[in-house]
């Protein structure tokens, strides 16, 4: 389907989430579908650890299991920092009251 500039966001955003559920309800094993984006997201990190491959496997999974949670911890850090931000917008907007009433 070509895109169409008379859609807004908001409908091409639904448009995409129709299409992502009807692919998932006509795939028969989702763990597969997904495994080769799976196996490439976890290769990034022995790559980053080992570029030229001389770590035997073992260290390099060990790295790479250290690199892939230091990159988690990095991700759930901004994640943090953003919640909190816009935390502090919340009283601002609403008068520096940021009681339900």
């Amino acid at each position: 389907m070509a895109a169409s500039t008379s859609l807004t966001a908001k409908q091409r955003r639904l448009r995409a989430e129709i299409a992502a559920h009807e692919m998932w309800a006509n795939c028969d094993d989702p763990a597969s579908h997904t495994a080769p984006a799976r196996d490439a997201f976890l290769e990034r990190f022995e790559r980053k650890v080992d570029p030229d491959g001389v770590l035997s496997p073992e260290e390099r999974a060990r790295r790479a299991k250290h690199a892939r949670t230091a990159y988690m911890k990095r991700l759930a850090l901004a994640s943090s920092k953003a919640r909190a931000a816009k935390a502090a917008v919340r009283p601002a907007e609403n008068g520096g009251d940021d009681r339900d009433e």
